[in-house]
């Protein structure tokens, strides 16, 4: 245990050591939900509204809401891990006493944390210069399905972050090409990222259900809201469990097929 809390540590203070990456990210996501911000603001001026099942308070709430899951979500370290491949570093961990994943997941957590903290000096900040109408979700249920659905989406991203990197084992150089087209375009677009899924036509969102992403950030948001109660909300629990654990498995399949065929550069 004492050995993932100095990795915490490490890679706490690590986060501050590229500042500019980071500065960059957080000036994106706010520049994001300024945007989203504004555009469903002028959708709902006027007269009360009742537009996609949401009326303005919880609309505004959803993009404010953005900003702390993805934070919980999206923010990972684990994304390093292709290059670590690439590069051949990963031996240097394997032959190590710590868990490779746990590793990961230890730096995950740090950069959660730093990200969570900043995130939330953002939705002060926003939410006292906007002063937007919002949604307090006072149930105990729903606020406990919130959390549970948001802790099933951080491993599943995480878990996805390790498949898609896993790709360089056998292309080297396609490591980034796919991040940048499962990660960033693919979860961006459709976990709920930009705009609520349920705002797509039914035949779109029945196929999205399929797949693992409305479960990242969509999902949660809408337990937060109060949209999705009773049975609907435990199915989708269970359908975030089934996820995390398939995508779980089919990862270690993969990653240890992938440690079967590495040759790290210069062996």
């Amino acid at each position: 245990m004492k050995k993932y809390l100095s990795v915490f540590k490490i890679s706490f203070a690590q986060e501050f050591a590229y500042r500019l990456s980071f500065v960059m990210w957080r000036v994106r996501n706010v520049m994001q939900i300024v945007l989203v911000f504004f555009l469903w603001d002028s959708v709902f001026s006027g007269t009360q509204k009742i537009i996609f099942g949401y009326d303005k308070a919880k609309i505004i709430t959803y993009v404010f809401g953005l900003i702390i899951v993805r934070a919980f979500v999206l923010s990972a370290r684990a994304q390093d891990v292709a290059g670590e491949i690439q590069r051949g570093e990963i031996v240097n961990l394997l032959l190590k006493p710590v868990s490779y994943f746990k590793y990961w997941i230890t730096r995950d957590i740090s950069s959660k944390a730093l990200n969570l903290l900043f995130a939330t000096c953002e939705w002060v900040i926003l939410y006292l210069i906007l002063k937007p109408e919002f949604f307090f979700q006072k149930d105990p249920v729903s606020l406990g399905g919130f959390f549970l659905l948001v802790a099933l989406a951080m491993f599943i991203f995480f878990v996805l972050i390790f498949i898609v990197s896993a790709i360089t084992f056998w292309m080297p150089e396609a490591g980034w090409g796919m991040q940048f087209l499962i990660i960033v375009v693919a979860v961006e677009f459709l976990s709920g990222g930009l705009f609520p899924l349920d705002i797509l036509p039914s035949a779109i969102q029945k196929i999205l259900y399929l797949t693992p992403f409305p479960y990242l950030i969509f999902f949660p948001l809408q337990a937060y809201l109060g949209k999705i109660s009773g049975l609907l909300l435990i199915k989708g629990i269970i359908v975030s469990a089934f996820w995390a654990l398939t995508l779980w498995l089919l990862m270690k399949t993969i990653w240890y097929r992938g440690l079967k065929v590495y040759n790290s550069p210069g062996k």
